[in-house]
């Protein structure tokens, strides 16, 4: 066949294909050009799931009549005049594609008016080439878009499009998702008639955030506000006691943008590695903002993932802020403090953000941060606990060793001692999780602290003291690689073979050396001595992969974590084992003392809280 040139309509169609996905992809797309063109309040009206009807008014600075057909016409943009203007990029639209998409599989209706001009103007299209005049109209100041039967006129991709709940579900949370990032800006959501979202403009980005992801969130999540080297990240993260079964209620944005992207993803989920349960998903609420020379948005059609120039940094920057702001999490930690941070040594201030009005992307930056709780009282360190238990009195002779001082002063200048009487709901010198009044079933230590009850499970607690102290004697040395006594072959494909030798330094710092011994082959000559026994051949190959994908790997050290967390498991003190007062308490105290102490390294936690008003209602007291 010869080679013609496709009909414009054609090419819109298939460029709809990449754009247009669903219902929810319009509204994407027609709510960033409401917040590009400035506006403060955008009502969106669907049926039947959007299938039937797709309605985004905005009250933003409007389209001129000379310029309505314009923006139904392919890579017509008013964002970017070159490609400077695209590598500084500030605004969340800026493809010109979107527009004409939706014409060419809708029927589409533009009305718009400009502030100060006698009336508005309507341009409506069939799903043609042809687009009618502009007609006049009322209208307020602003733009309204409605796309109404969306792909009538491409049966194939119609057969795609999901039950009306389902479209429905995945257009809400487009909405919820930008307007976590916009809480300047009101939202309306009517599905089918009925108001299903109705988010007034809130002061503080603490208020929209908890109107979308409830108070109980904000209320046990970790704020984070740091910034290193250009880069600036705030925002919430979720308890790992709030976790769930699917990553729905996870939200993060680049320079206003809603993200997807592997290298943000695999530094979240290292942040969280050892403190969530199996097969659980973390909620979170993140933005991070950087030099826009430092991030191509323009890497997919639908702007929902991005590269980043410097994506080690990034990961390196993003993982150390979590995990330090889920570390801070012990009893009494004041998080608001702990996990917050100026410039450092050397830092750069962060990125200019773009004045408010039309073209600027609304961000998360500044975020206003939920009540810090008292302060934490420093205790021993977090491996005093003694391990193992010989019984009767040289168990006792070996404990005096490990005995606090008999007072302790806290973080307010209080002091704290060995005894349940010392303290009282109104005594300062209470620590937080207080002091012990017994064992239950040889398991749970009861303690009594300022607010009320508290319950520990000590294996959990002391499992977690001694994976703390494990890691910080491991991360103390170097990795030490041990010689193999007869070198394992690996089969890998040439791309592996050609990585392994190129990031051979990468791979001695993990501890593993290799020598290619074909196109195809590797010889292992040495692993990391503390992964004796392990699959280390399986792991050199998951290590490679992530060379290949993201330029790093935590696969090692991940292994690593696994096996000391195996040690602190069997090192700890078990279930069945009757403890004194002076050792319950001196437990508490190394609790209070150590990082990520809610959660044993498996993601159980180690301890709950009762106030005197859960424990008045469960007696049914003042009724």
């Amino acid at each position: 066949m010869p080679i013609e040139k496709l009909p414009e309509q054609l090419i819109n169609q298939i460029a709809a294909g990449e754009v247009i996905e669903r219902p929810a992809s319009v509204i994407k797309e027609l709510l960033e050009n409401a917040l590009d063109a400035g506006a403060t309040r955008v009502d969106i009206r669907l049926e039947q799931g959007g299938t039937r009807l797709i309605q985004v008014a905005d009250n933003g600075c409007g389209i001129h009549r000379e310029e309505l057909a314009l923006a139904l016409s392919r890579h017509a943009t008013s964002k970017i005049r070159s490609l400077e203007d695209l590598e500084g990029l500030h605004t969340l639209g800026f493809r010109g594609e979107a527009l004409p998409s939706m014409a060419s599989v809708s029927r589409l209706s533009m009305t718009s008016a400009v502030a100060g001009e006698r009336n508005a103007w309507r341009l409506t299209g069939d799903g043609s080439e042809v687009m009618r005049e502009p007609a006049p109209a009322a209208h307020p100041p602003g733009t309204t878009v409605e796309v109404r039967d969306l792909f009538f006129n491409v049966p194939a991709r119609r057969k795609f499009v999901r039950t009306e709940r389902t479209e429905y579900g995945h257009c809400e949370a487009v909405v919820r998702t930008q307007a976590v990032v916009c809480p300047e800006v009101a939202f309306t959501l009517r599905h089918n008639d009925r108001v299903t979202l109705d988010l007034p403009a809130a002061g503080e980005p603490a208020a929209r955030v908890g109107a979308l992801l409830g108070e109980t969130f904000l209320e046990h999540a970790s704020p984070v506000e740091e910034q290193r080297a250009g880069l600036s990240l705030s925002g919430w993260l979720g308890s790992p006691t709030q976790s769930r079964a699917q990553p729905d209620q996870q939200y993060f944005f680049v320079n206003g943008r809603a993200i997807r992207d592997r290298v943000l993803t695999a530094a979240v989920r290292k942040a969280y590695q050892d403190v969530l349960y199996h097969g659980r998903h973390p909620m979170f609420v993140l933005a991070l903002e950087l030099d826009p020379a430092q991030v191509d948005a323009n890497a997919h059609p639908t702007k929902q993932e991005v590269r980043f120039r410097e994506s080690r940094m990034v990961h390196d920057f993003i993982f150390h802020s979590l995990h330090k702001a889920l570390a801070a999490v012990r009893p009494g930690a004041p998080p608001a403090e702990l996990a917050t941070s100026g410039p450092g040594p050397g830092s750069e201030p962060a990125p200019a953000v773009p004045p408010d009005g039309a073209g600027r992307p609304r961000s998360l930056a500044g975020l206003g941060v939920p009540g810090s709780r008292p302060g934490s009282v420093p205790g021993r360190d977090a491996g005093s606990w003694p391990a193992t238990r010989s019984g009767g009195s040289g168990f006792e002779a070996a404990w005096a060793a490990f005995q606090p001082p008999a007072r302790v002063a806290d973080a307010g200048g209080g002091e704290y001692g060995a005894s349940a009487t010392d303290g009282g709901d109104d005594d300062p010198a209470m620590p937080p999780l207080g002091f012990a009044l017994g064992q239950v079933a040889e398991t749970f230590i009861l303690a009594e602290n300022a607010r009320g009850l508290v319950v520990v499970d000590m294996h959990a607690a002391h499992e977690r003291i001694t994976y703390e102290r494990l890691k910080r004697e491991w991360e103390g040395t170097r990795v030490t690689a041990q010689p193999l006594l007869v070198p394992e072959t690996l089969e890998v494909t040439p791309g592996e073979a050609d990585l392994a030798e190129e990031r051979g330094e990468v791979l001695a710092e993990l501890g593993f050396e290799l020598d290619r011994a074909g196109p195809t082959t590797l010889n292992l000559r040495a692993a990391p001595a503390v992964l004796r026994g392990q699959d280390t051949a399986q792991l050199v190959r998951d290590v490679l992969s992530d060379l290949a994908s993201t330029g790093f790997s935590a696969r090692a050290e991940g292994a690593m974590n696994a096996v000391l967390g195996t040690m602190a498991c069997h090192g700890s003190v078990r279930s069945g084992r009757r403890l004194t007062l002076p050792e319950m308490n001196q437990l508490l105290r190394d609790m209070e003392a150590t990082e990520r102490s809610g959660q044993c390294n498996h993601g159980r936690p180690t301890w709950v809280e009762l106030d005197h008003k859960a424990l008045d209602g469960l007696f049914l007291r003042g009724r």
